[in-house]
């Protein structure tokens, strides 16, 4: 094949990839941070990932006691686990890793965070039914998810604000770790979309004079 050949389809590509990021832009959730506490699988870290992409979140946290992952998020770009499961998403979000629960809330606070964990059982002072909650309330959220077997620690639950649960209908009342954060940040995501449509960003909800598209036009979203 000829060489310009190559480096044709090769910009093309990359003047796509140029298109799709400036048309997510303005969709993504801002100050909007997933935590994944102390997962037992890094695929599963992974499934988040991809959710987490795909619903304009803006950031991953990662508590990982275990030491699964890199320190670094280029480092994390080559995993192949990650990349594999993530549909590449790692490569286009933001992750960060934690040594603990403590250091991760932490984190969060001094940069002027609010957190809430999930569960599908009542936990904490506050417990809320997920269609129920407020998630524009804060500026900053993190939203924690649990371990896929033991679920989100008491540790986590004490430093929190609040508990959201998803109705459970069923005899099984609970889901596995993609399911529940994907039904969680389409909520959350959807809400905070909608915010960001009618004010500005600050601590003052000061109106925009036209409000912002809250979903991308179907030819930008086919591209």
């Amino acid at each position: 094949m000829p060489l310009d050949r190559v480096d044709g389809g090769t910009e093309k590509v990359k003047s796509s990839v140029r298109k799709r990021a400036d048309a997510i832009k303005p969709f993504i959730c801002k100050n909007l941070v997933a935590v994944i506490e102390a997962p037992s699988d890094v695929r599963n870290i992974g499934t988040v990932i991809r959710n987490v992409n795909a619903l304009g979140c803006e950031k991953v946290y990662v508590v990982d006691p275990a030491t699964a992952l890199p320190d670094e998020w280029h480092q994390m770009r080559e995993e192949r686990a990650l990349t594999r499961t993530s549909v590449s998403a790692v490569k286009w979000s933001f992750v960060k890793r934690f040594d603990s629960t403590d250091d991760c809330f932490d984190h969060l606070e001094v940069n002027n965070f609010h957190s809430v964990v999930t569960s599908p059982h009542i936990k904490g002072q506050k417990s809320i039914w997920l269609h129920e909650g407020d998630f524009t309330e804060h500026s900053k959220l993190a939203v924690w998810f649990g371990n896929e077997k033991r679920g989100i620690s008491s540790r986590a639950v004490e430093r929190s604000d609040a508990c959201v649960s998803i109705p459970m209908f069923g005899m099984i009342e609970s889901l596995n770790l993609a399911t529940s954060s994907g039904i969680v940040l389409y909520e959350i995501t959807k809400q905070r979309r909608a915010y960001q449509s009618v004010y500005r960003k600050g601590r003052g909800r000061s109106k925009r004079s036209e409000p912002l598209p809250t979903v991308m036009n179907r030819e930008d979203a086919q591209k």
